[in-house]
């Protein structure tokens, strides 16, 4: 690794940037550094990003665009002024209730399927139900804490009355001292991957026809809720 890419890795440390993060941006950064000469005009590398959009994701795009102009900001020390890419127009994928259900019967392994019914349940992240505590669980108030959600802020959901009794009871079923409450074989807690790919197999045996991923429980979670008459 380059001088210049190991003070964008330290700076992005000292200010508390996720790894994931970091790890991205340093990407990015290489990849860019790679094609275009930091010499370059504003003007050039604006057509630099353009061309770049036509053959990827103009999220993508924008993620490196991101990137480049920390990169210019913080360790070049110049100010990187040029347009990010206008992101098309998507509707999320959502499941109706039913496909929720046959999703959730699908799954024959306990602690798979209380995963699922967490997830959904709860609206949570990927990341937010590998990372869940069993101390961020409250019973007696059926509520969750999550610590350090997306953008490092915490935050306080209601857990539902038909989860609440068989995660207690799953949890008092273990015997151990992980303090994760969906931990893995090897200890720690259970991979991003492991539930991405638990969620994408129980879409595939419950035959639903869209296309299913864990993200799309937390959007299906907010639209249920929207349909009940439920403040966001």
């Amino acid at each position: 690794m380059s001088s210049e890419l190991e003070r964008l890795e330290n700076e992005m440390r000292s200010r508390g940037f996720s790894r994931r993060t970091v790890s991205s941006y340093i990407f990015h950064v290489s990849q860019f550094l790679e094609k275009v000469s930091t010499a370059s005009t504003e003007e050039e590398l604006q057509r630099y990003f353009i061309n770049l959009s036509e053959r990827l994701d103009p999220r993508t795009v924008n993620l490196r665009i991101s990137a480049v102009k920390f990169y210019y900001k913080e360790v070049l020390g110049k100010e990187l002024r040029i347009n990010y890419m206008k992101k098309p127009k998507r509707l999320p994928e959502v499941l109706t209730k039913e496909e929720v259900i046959r999703l959730i019967n699908s799954v024959s392994n306990v602690k798979h399927r209380l995963l699922v019914e967490t997830i959904y349940g709860c609206g949570l992240r990927v990341s937010e139900a590998a990372k869940l505590r069993k101390e961020d669980l409250r019973f007696e108030e059926g509520l969750v804490f999550i610590r350090q959600g997306k953008g490092r802020k915490d935050r306080v959901i209601s857990l539902p009355k038909t989860l609440s009794p068989r995660l207690k009871a799953y949890l008092g079923s273990r015997d151990d001292a992980n303090p994760y409450v969906f931990d893995s074989l090897r200890g720690g807690h259970v991979t991003v991957s492991t539930i991405q790919k638990i969620v994408e197999h129980a879409s595939n045996e419950a035959g639903i026809p869209k296309r299913v991923h864990v993200h799309t429980l937390r959007h299906s979670y907010a639209t249920h809720l929207l349909e009940q008459g439920t403040d966001l």
